[in-house]
C-alpha cells in the first residue's frame, strides 16, 4: 500500500491554488474542467487496472489530479505514463506538480506538449492503457485516432460526457447508435463503467459525465479496408432517416447498385444504418470491391 507520503492527490484548494499562481482559468474552448474530487480520479486509475509493464497513456491530464491517481494505483508495479496535454502552461506545470507531490515516482512520467489528435507511436512510444477526462467535442475523434495510431494500445477508461458515452456504449437498435458506435466497434467493445457527477468538476459543467471502459478486439474478417467500412458507415448514417437504398445511393454509384449490393450481402434495402452492426457494415464494404456475379 502507498503511503500518504508518497503520493499526495490534490484537493480542490490545492488545484485552485495552482490554478491561481499559474494565471489559469479553465478554457471552454478546450472543454477544461478539472477533477477537484479525489475519489473519482481514484474511480478512474482503478478501472484502468494498471499493471507491470503498462505504459498509460493520459490524455488531457490538466493539473495533474488522476496523473497523481495513476501514480498511486501503480506504485507497486513497473508502470509508466505518459501524459499527453495540449496547453502548454500546464505541460509545463505537471512535471513539477509530479515532483512536489510524489518525488519517488516523478521519473515515471514523461509529459508530452502536444494535441492528441496528431500523436503517434513518435511521440507518445507504445502505449497499452488509456486514461483520459476527454472534453466533449473531440472524445470520439481522439478514442478513434489513438486506436488507429497506436496498435498496441490493448484497453483504456474515458470520462466523457453521458450523451457521448451512451453514443459510445450504444449497439444497433439502439435510439442513439450512430457512425461513433460503428466505429468505435471495429476496433473495440464498449461498456459503460459508472456516472460522474458534475459537482466534481471546477468548474462545474452543464452536465452530467460517464465512464466508458474499452476493450480492444480484433476488427470483422474482411478483404475490406478500415477506410473502406467507415466510408460506408458515414454514408449510411448521412441522412439518418433515409433507407438504406437511398442512404447509399451516393457512395454505391446509384440506387439501384446499392440495392444489388444490399441483396447481394443479404441486407433489407429498406432497412435503415441504425439496425447494422460493423460486420455487416464490412460486408457491405467488400461487396462493392469484387466484380458483379461473384458475391457470395
Amino acid at each position: 500500500m502507498v503511503s500518504v507520503a508518497e503520493v499526495r492527490l490534490l484537493r480542490a484548494g490545492d488545484i485552485r491554488d495552482i490554478a491561481g499562481r499559474l494565471g489559469v482559468r479553465p478554457a471552454k474552448r478546450l472543454g477544461q474542467n478539472f477533477v477537484v474530487e479525489q475519489g473519482t480520479v481514484r474511480q478512474i486509475a482503478a478501472l484502468a487496472g494498471v499493471q507491470d509493464g503498462d505504459t498509460v497513456l493520459e490524455v488531457g491530464p490538466g493539473l495533474g489530479s488522476l496523473t497523481l491517481a495513476l501514480l498511486e494505483a501503480g506504485a507497486g508495479r513497473e508502470a509508466r505514463i505518459v501524459a499527453v496535454e495540449i496547453d502548454p502552461v500546464l505541460a509545463a506545470e505537471l512535471p513539477r506538480t509530479i515532483a512536489t507531490r510524489a518525488p519517488r515516482f516523478a521519473d515515471r512520467v514523461d509529459v508530452v506538449a502536444a494535441d492528441a489528435l496528431h500523436v503517434g507511436e513518435p511521440q507518445v512510444g507504445t502505449p497499452t492503457v488509456l486514461a483520459a477526462n476527454l472534453p466533449y467535442n473531440v472524445a470520439v475523434p481522439v478514442v478513434l485516432h489513438l486506436l488507429t495510431a497506436l496498435p498496441t494500445m490493448e484497453r483504456g477508461v474515458v470520462m466523457v460526457q453521458a450523451e457521448v458515452a451512451d453514443r459510445m456504449c450504444a449497439g444497433p437498435g439502439s435510439r442513439v447508435y450512430g457512425a461513433p458506435s460503428a466505429k468505435l466497434a471495429w476496433f473495440a467493445a464498449a461498456r459503460p463503467a459508472g456516472t460522474v457527477p458534475r459537482s466534481v468538476f471546477w468548474p462545474v459543467p452543464n452536465v452530467d459525465s460517464k465512464l466508458v471502459a474499452v476493450t480492444r478486439h480484433r476488427p470483422p474478417v474482411t478483404a475490406a479496408s478500415r477506410e473502406e467500412v467507415f466510408a460506408v458507415i458515414d454514408a449510411a448514417f448521412g441522412q439518418r432517416r433515409k433507407t438504406l437504398r437511398a442512404a447509399l445511393a451516393g457512395w454505391a454509384g446509384s440506387a439501384a447498385e446499392a440495392e444489388r449490393l444490399l441483396r447481394a450481402v443479404g441486407v433489407d434495402p429498406g432497412a435503415r444504418g441504425e439496425v447494422l452492426g460493423i460486420a455487416e457494415f464490412a460486408r457491405i464494404a467488400e461487396a462493392r470491391a469484387k466484380p458483379e456475379g461473384t458475391i457470395l
